[in-house]
């Protein structure tokens, strides 16, 4: 008789593009969204937590570079009602169009403009990458209902504060506005008519960050040979044909009024592009006037990214401080937020335009910023931890945390084998806790506890020597009456 097959045991590993946070790295996303969230409640903003699970339906096209069904989001079909067919439904790829959905579903009930903010995961299926991951968090903020500028200013302005009140310095980051009606200006005195053309045109805007003004003109015309020597066919326009594309993508200028007058000259008599210019004139106007001046948000026609899905004003934050890349080449660490102004999303549910405006934040980028700044660190301090002396005496132990806790004092009693007390400390040290808690029964009898000052001893271990630290004992007693009052005070000479 043959043997049974043993089922295989599954592997213990993550599926791939997903990942595992642990105790410090989830302790400071939760603070910065905490941040985030301070801000986007001041500026009058109301959180929105919606499903993470929508129809395929309701989501509609998914992410703007893909265009196969069901390409780019985790879809699954429900199980059929009798001879309907079940519907596809999928994890949200973005927290934009789940906004969409509610507004169209709760509109009677909201009040006009309707502003929101919503923080959380969000799935994509596509090939993960370094740093790139199929699950991250996202955290927006937007208004629904307004086709006012200030709207739009007022997110840019919320986006700079943000920024600020994660820790990043002024200096470190730039908020780039441009403008889709410009765009479209460009596009109209190019006087294309082809509709495949003007994709092609805005296909190859969207590559000026990556080939700058001459593969753009190359790409335009008859083509290129991209880094690895393959031919790229360009889209057949003449130069006078592509100039106004290039006028557009070359129009910055060292100051605003000078981008301006540039962009006028790139739109020449179009009015679209003319309404474009005047609505960024307006941005820049607010934005100055409420302090945020161009060491902070600037006019710039180089942002091109998204401009094939927003409708007006576009916006990106950038962190400019210089990283070192897998190679050891300098380079700025980029975008972490971007944003802008989408008319069309709500109009799929009602058949109405409705204005909207918002921005979106990568929180998980911030904090990888604020890791490379080195303004964050992965050791966060642990509990204080009272050892285990005698298992008889639990209770004893349990009323020591308990009156830490009270106090406010994150602590635990050691709850592993208590039999090697090596053991204990090495826990505490594994936990990066900065104080141990010791009661045998001699200092039972004598209503006193040892008190091991763990981070003194990690100072003293690094340099090898105790008499920088003779007025500070790396270990005393105390009376247990003063716990409290004892363990509070040499947690505050740790921080100093």
């Amino acid at each position: 008789m043959a043997k049974p097959k043993k089922t295989p045991r599954p592997k213990a590993q993550t599926p791939k593009g997903f990942r595992d946070y642990f105790g410090a790295e989830v302790a400071q996303r939760t603070q910065m969204l905490q941040t985030i969230a301070g801000v986007y409640h001041r500026y009058g903003f109301e959180a929105l937590e919606s499903s993470a699970v929508e129809t395929v339906e309701a989501l509609g096209k998914f992410l703007p570079d893909v265009d196969r069904p069901n390409e780019g989001v985790f879809a699954w079909q429900e199980d059929n009602e009798g001879d309907k067919p079940g519907d596809w439904l999928a994890l949200r790829y973005d927290l934009t169009a789940p906004l969409a959905r509610v507004y169209a579903q709760h509109r009677n009930d909201l009040p006009t403009p309707y502003r929101r903010y919503a923080m959380g995961p969000v799935w994509r299926n596509e090939k993960p990458g370094p740093g790139r991951f199929r699950q991250f968090y996202q955290c927006d903020a937007d208004t629904v209902g307004s086709g006012s500028v200030a709207a739009d200013a007022e997110i840019c302005a919320m986006l700079s504060d943000t920024l600020e009140a994660v820790g990043i310095e002024r200096g470190d980051y730039v908020i780039r506005i441009n403008n889709r009606k410009v765009l479209n200006g460009v596009l109209e005195i190019m006087g294309l008519s082809d509709e495949a053309q003007k994709a092609d045109v805005l296909r190859t805007i969207d590559k000026f960050d990556k080939v700058g003004e001459a593969g753009v003109r190359e790409l335009l015309g008859k083509g290129r040979l991209d880094a690895s020597g393959a031919y790229i066919d360009g889209v057949g326009l003449d130069e006078a044909q592509a100039e106004p594309v290039i006028a557009f993508l070359t129009s910055k200028a060292d100051d605003t009024a000078g981008t301006l007058a540039n962009l006028r000259a790139a739109i020449g008599d179009s009015d679209t592009g003319a309404k474009g210019v005047d609505e960024l004139q307006q941005m820049a106007d607010l934005l100055a006037a409420g302090g945020y001046g161009p060491d902070r948000i600037i006019i710039d026609p180089s942002v091109v990214r998204g401009l094939g899905y927003y409708t007006g004003p576009v916006f990106e934050a950038e962190l400019t401080f210089e990283i070192t890349d897998d190679k050891g080449r300098p380079r700025s660490f980029g975008s972490v937020a971007g944003g802008g102004r989408y008319d069309d999303l709500v109009k799929r549910f009602t058949g109405q335009e409705v204005p909207a405006t918002g921005v979106s934040i990568g929180v998980d980028r911030l904090l990888a910023a604020l890791h490379m700044k080195g303004r964050l660190t992965t050791d966060t301090t642990g509990p204080v931890v009272v050892t285990v002396m005698d298992r008889d005496r639990m209770a004893d132990y349990q009323a020591i945390v308990s009156e830490l806790r009270g106090a406010g004092i994150r602590a635990e009693v050691y709850l592993g084998n208590p039999k090697n007390f090596g053991n204990q400390l090495k826990y505490a040290d594994q936990r990066n806790s900065p104080i141990a808690i010791i009661q045998g029964g001699d200092e039972l009898e004598r209503g006193i506890l040892q008190v091991k000052d763990l981070i003194l001893g990690a100072k003293i271990a690094e340099t090898a020597t105790q008499e920088e630290w003779s007025e500070r004992p790396q270990q005393f007693e105390i009376p247990r009456a003063d716990l409290v009052a004892r363990i509070q005070q040499l947690l505050e000479d740790q921080d100093t």
